[in-house]
């Protein structure tokens, strides 16, 4: 059974920190691209990160380069989301999924989970 499973979100004040995991199963991790994508109430969703594969190339929205860092860890199946400096426009749910490397549109999503920046 294919799953991704998000967990590590939560409420944080504004320049705090959250890691947000992205758990794999039931499919061969090293051979899918790894994206976060987040979802304000109201808002379209935004790519906010990507990862290759085998994690030789990153990139990050505009809105939050310099303070998220996408990894991942291919012998535990799992993808992870550092997010520094985190600011109230950063709340959002936010979802990873998986490409196949040879495929044109997304294989696998998972749920989600919230993060909120409030005081």
């Amino acid at each position: 059974q294919v799953q991704l499973v998000e967990s590590g979100g939560g409420l944080v004040q504004p320049g705090g920190s959250l890691r947000l995991s992205c758990a794999a199963s039931g499919f061969t991790f090293s051979n899918y691209h790894i994206y976060w994508y987040r979802q304000a109430p109201g808002k379209e969703r935004e790519l906010v990160a990507l990862i290759t594969n085998v994690g030789d190339s990153t990139n990050y929205a505009d809105s939050v380069k310099g303070r998220f860092t996408i990894s991942r860890d291919n012998f535990k199946a799992t993808a992870y989301l550092q997010m520094n400096s985190l600011k109230p426009e950063d709340t959002a749910v936010y979802v990873c999924g998986a490409r196949w490397r040879y495929a044109s549109s997304m294989n696998y999503w998972g749920k989600g989970t919230q993060v909120t920046i409030s005081s």
